[in-house]
């Protein structure tokens, strides 16, 4: 895992990122459906679960994309990661709350359903907010709402003018007009993420869900 300082002097986004982070700090949110119908036969006949198959598809276009894995340094640095991991939250139904998990991100889906797995294993009884630790600040966000669907959500964020991963949140997939759909919905730093960065990942997502293989 290597980070890669931003010379802000030379970067062609120097102006937008110093407005969208100092003038008029700006994030912004977007929410669309996904198309997973023809994910979900392929999870039924090989009996995989949803979740991490959604995560590794997340974390796969995430890693594509240099604006989806930046982040500051401990001295506050803007600059991003060759490499993120994605940190989601674990549900506990016996107590109807949540741990912040993280999972080392391979390219290779069965290694990473592997490392899925073994996380949930061994930390998914930890019922503290942070239930696996966090080693390293390459991180992303993703939480999932699978009781319900939504056509928009948003997090409102104290601090959220300093935090520029990106953060996801899909809820309950619905059939409509014979699709499978999969509503997810995208918050972003405009300092470092414009809408075409935006558009960019849910085209890349819907092509690597409509092709994905086992």
């Amino acid at each position: 895992m290597i980070f890669h300082k931003i010379n802000l002097e030379t970067w062609n986004r120097k102006e937008i990122f110093k407005l969208y982070s100092n003038d008029v700090p700006c994030t912004f949110s977007l929410t669309t459906d996904i198309d997973i119908s023809s994910l979900i036969p392929k999870l039924k006949e090989k009996n995989i679960k949803f979740f991490p198959v959604i995560l590794y598809a997340l974390s796969y276009i995430v890693n594509c994309q240099k604006e989806f894995k930046m982040n500051l340094d401990k001295d506050s640095n803007i600059g991003f990661y060759d490499v993120v991991n994605p940190s989601y939250t674990f549900f506990h139904k016996d107590n109807e709350s949540f741990s912040n998990l993280w999972t080392e991100f391979s390219e290779n889906f069965e290694e990473f359903y592997k490392n899925y797995q073994k996380d949930v294993e061994i930390y998914g009884k930890n019922k503290s907010f942070i239930g696996k630790p966090q080693i390293e600040n390459n991180l992303f966000n993703v939480s999932s709402i699978p009781w319900t669907t939504f056509t928009g959500f948003n997090l409102n964020l104290k601090n959220g003018y300093n935090y520029y991963p990106p953060i996801f949140t899909f809820g309950k997939y619905f059939t409509e007009n014979n699709k499978i759909l999969l509503p997810l919905a995208i918050q972003v730093h405009h300092g470092v993420c414009d809408g075409y960065h935006v558009a960019k990942f849910i085209n890349s997502l819907q092509d690597f869900i409509n092709n994905f293989n086992f």
